[in-house]
């Protein structure tokens, strides 16, 4: 019997997409790399515009006038500031979450209903904002010195809050979750989750195809939210029982090992580095652009400022943001090798995910961009497994 060929039967896995599929996949993702640069840029742009308007000093003054109250100015300040610039951002957010993801057959969302849900998101965001904001510039008033080292402390805890209550409060304004029906994908599913301790009775189906038309299931929440979903667009793209348990798989890979907690830990130590030089850096950019009326960082006026350094720093860091995500999704692609032994599953659903992540880009390519691993390593991956390991489920080639 001829030794099975990993590296051919990855090519063959890849091959299954036509030539036009991959030149499509490469010109969305590569365009998605200049894309970041725009946002960043676009960032940039409407935060001066606010600065130069002075309408948040107008908006600190006329809250601070006579009194002091300096919690209720950050209040007025964020929420002025973020009703601002999410509107003149509007007409970017169109071009890269909607326009842009039509125009590659990405989605088949109408403009109304991406807008009602930006607009949705965007008061969500404005919530989120005001009490994380409110929080780091009591920690400047408080610990002038030492307020970045807090602030990095507190972005942890943010992250994983939200992440506790984003499956009961938020995901279910956007979509329409139901636990998976009986047969034998719930079934399989169950079974996979008693055997590696992950709750039975948190495995969904949601109506994913109403935002997007991308392969994929997730798992969010925390603690005792923590949840699998699966998006319909994996079984009207026709996801076999093999498929489910590769990717399933993997989402259990996340919740396993605790990859949430892992990331809320990795960013609020990046949000501490981000705080420490926006606190040094406030002042010669402040300087720069010409801000007037602005006491220093702990100023809430000065928010336009912050968020410039961030959208620059923001951008410099993408390959250490991109790494630390693509880290935890080549563990969780080893979780389901080594747990449910799916190789052709796994390397199937990957396939399907090529038109919206380019299968082959250089490595420095992956590095800097990339928060997952390539398709091409990653049905790579299940190859050299499938070599050491006998498989369960028929190749396709």
């Amino acid at each position: 019997m001829a030794q099975f060929d990993a590296a051919a039967a990855t090519q063959a896995y890849l091959a299954t997409l036509p030539p036009e599929a991959h030149a499509k996949a490469t010109a969305y993702t590569q365009g998605g790399h200049w894309v970041l640069l725009w946002a960043a840029v676009v960032a940039v742009v409407v935060a001066w515009l606010v600065l130069k308007s002075g309408v948040l000093v107008k908006v600190r003054n006329g809250v601070e006038a006579g009194r002091s109250r300096p919690w209720l100015a950050v209040v007025a300040v964020v929420v002025v500031d973020m009703v601002i610039e999410g509107l003149l951002t509007l007409p970017w957010a169109a071009y890269e979450d909607w326009w842009r993801q039509k125009s590659y057959g990405l989605t088949d969302q109408a403009f109304g209903g991406w807008a009602g849900e930006t607009l949705l998101m965007l008061a969500i965001s404005l919530v989120m904002t005001v009490a994380l904001a409110s929080g780091v510039y009591a920690l400047m008033r408080k610990a002038p010195k030492t307020w970045w080292a807090w602030g990095g402390g507190l972005v942890a805890v943010a992250f994983m809050v939200i992440m506790v209550v984003s499956p009961v409060f938020i995901e279910p304004l956007f979509n329409t979750y139901t636990p998976a029906p009986p047969g034998p994908v719930r079934d399989t599913v169950v079974t996979m989750a008693n055997a590696n301790g992950v709750p039975s009775d948190k495995i969904y189906v949601y109506d994913g195809s109403k935002q997007s038309n991308r392969y994929t299931a997730n798992v969010s929440g925390l603690f005792g939210t923590a949840r699998i979903a699966m998006s319909d667009t994996m079984f009207k793209q026709g996801a076999d029982l093999a498929e489910v348990k590769g990717v399933v798989g993997h989402e259990m890979g996340h919740y396993v090992h605790m990859h949430s907690i892992w990331l809320a830990s990795a960013f609020g130590a990046l949000a501490l580095v981000l705080f420490f030089l926006v606190d040094r850096l406030f002042a010669p950019v402040a300087r720069l652009l010409g801000a007037r009326d602005i006491s220093g960082v702990s100023d809430p006026a000065g928010l336009p400022v912050v968020w410039i350094i961030m959208a620059v720093l923001g951008l410099l860091a993408t390959p250490i943001t991109s790494s630390l995500i693509r880290v935890a999704e080549t563990d969780a692609d080893r979780f389901s090798l080594e747990r449910f032994n799916e190789p052709d599953g796994l390397a199937k659903a990957l396939v399907k995910t090529i038109e919206y992540r380019a299968a082959t880009p250089s490595k420095l390519e992956e590095v800097l961009f990339y928060d997952h691993p390539s398709v091409g390593s990653r049905v790579r991956m299940a190859m050299d497994w499938k070599a050491a390991h006998p498989p369960k489920s028929e190749p396709i080639y």
